[in-house]
């Protein structure tokens, strides 16, 4: 398929044919080390990229959630923002935002036939190269751009969708690199070591840019240092010039006072859980910062406006609540480093009598290591399948499931509708009060059940509010 013809359809038809027409690409997942069709695509729109500032995010988990915090600082300070992450979880319009609300129909669709025959035209000059079409995720990554060009913005905000490098949203200069905690995920594409990851996704940090870095574990740090020095950046690392000084659990999320180089901001209340998150909210600050420096010292933010961009942040599918009696929650950790942050916040904030789980992992992902990781802290798991073609047999998790938490522990059901309907039975059933589901693993599986669940109707769903 080369064309569409958009002609005498509705706005929604619309959008389902550009995306299915997307969607029949290579996978994000299915990528080339290589910027060529992307940087070709930017420039025969005019270099959308290089129209606005760049805050740019990377790191194994939190990637998102401290994107979206970070959005909300810098329009709570007055300027217009963009924002492109990935995956979504209900339309594809939520991977790009302006000012903090998915790009419209009505303009997703002009944005496509404004810039489908520059894709077009590159998909034929790399077809006579030999190569492959702009994949899925190269095309989502165009549009953005051009959708903050054309808005325009001032600053965009965005999100690696896998390591750095030669990830295709790269070709944008950040002004402000984020570097998350860096950890063993997507093996196969990034390498098997975590130097080898590090080194991938050190790839963001540009020239004389600001690196704001996640405390680390050991073998990373000489990794981020060298590029640091190599691109004669200004490097903030945790526990050295920013730092988390407290946090307290709260309903709703928690209370933090985090460290900066120009002020000590206390108390500022975050809605989100668990520790992981008083830490993305530190990088979030932190970037903030460092972006309305705009390369002079830091100076300290208006308290009561640093509060209010984090008071308005919303991060669905993560630890998010979408039912109550029972409560189930929904969390979108698909890795053991995002388990163990979702396991320690539940064990901090939630005090249930009982919990019951409902898995689904891809096939990427290392599912025994999941499963583990979630052992300690459910009573029993129904292993499932999302509607992704990537996703683990419910049979086939479930052997591993009862390796790992014994037989009598696990309930297997291929489908998602079944699987959390005899969580919530199995909750009501053993414990009257007190019990609750928690559906967890792949993005898609996050996004089946929110669906299932009505979430994605709910004000704010699906994005930052």
């Amino acid at each position: 398929m080369t064309d569409l013809d958009l002609g005498g359809l509705s706005l929604d038809e619309a959008e389902r044919e550009i995306y299915a027409h997307i969607l029949s690409r290579n996978p994000e997942h299915d990528f080339e080390p290589t910027l060529d069709r992307v940087r070709a695509a930017c420039e025969a729109l005019g270099d959308p990229q290089r129209m606005f500032r760049v805050v740019h995010l990377t790191g194994t988990n939190g990637k998102t959630s401290t994107a979206r915090m970070a959005e909300s600082l810098i329009r709570e300070h007055g300027l217009r923002t963009g924002l492109f992450t990935s995956p979504h979880l209900t339309s594809v319009r939520e991977r790009i935002q302006i000012d903090g609300e998915p790009i419209s129909q009505e303009d997703f669709v002009r944005l496509w036939q404004d810039v489908a025959p520059i894709i077009h035209l590159v998909d034929a000059r790399s077809a006579q190269e030999g190569g492959p079409r702009l994949s899925f995720f190269e095309v989502l990554v165009v549009l953005s751009y051009a959708a903050f060009a054309d808005s325009p913005v001032d600053v965009a905000v965005i999100e690696v969708g896998m390591g750095g490098v030669w990830d295709a949203t790269n070709v944008a200069d950040a002004d402000v690199a984020v570097i998350g905690p860096v950890a063993m995920d997507h093996a196969e594409w990034l390498g098997d070591s975590l130097v080898d990851i590090a080194a991938e996704k050190s790839g963001i940090i540009k020239d004389g840019s600001v690196a704001v870095i996640a405390e680390q574990s050991e073998p990373v740090v000489p990794v981020l240092r060298e590029a640091v020095l190599e691109r004669e950046a200004q490097a903030l690392w945790e526990d050295e010039q920013i730092e988390v000084v407290d946090r307290q659990p709260g309903v709703g999320g928690q209370l933090v006072t985090l460290r900066t180089p120009a002020a000590t901001y206390a108390e500022i209340f975050v809605p989100l859980y668990g520790a992981h998150q008083a830490h993305n909210a530190l990088l979030a600050l932190a970037a903030t910062e460092s972006l309305l420096a705009d390369g002079g010292e830091p100076r300290a933010l208006d308290g009561a406006v640093v509060e209010a961009g984090f008071a308005a942040v919303a991060s669905p599918g993560r630890i998010e609540a979408v039912r109550t009696s029972p409560m189930i929650l929904v969390d979108a950790a698909h890795n053991p480093h995002g388990i163990d942050a979702l396991v320690d916040a539940l064990e901090e904030s939630f005090h249930f009598e009982a919990l019951v789980g409902v898995v689904g992992v891809l096939r990427d992902k290392d599912a025994e290591g999941i499963l583990a990781g979630l052992e300690p802290a459910l009573d029993h798991v129904v292993v499932t399948a999302s509607s992704s073609p990537r996703a683990v047999p419910a049979d086939e998790l479930g052997e591993m499931a009862v390796d790992i938490f014994g037989e009598d522990r696990v309930t297997v059901e291929r489908s998602l509708p079944d699987a959390i309907d005899a969580a919530v039975q199995r909750a009501e059933r053993d414990h009257d009060m007190g019990a609750g589901v928690l559906v967890v693993g792949s993005v898609t599986l996050i996004a089946d059940a929110r669906v299932l669940l009505d979430a994605d109707k709910r004000k704010g769903a699906g994005q930052a509010r």
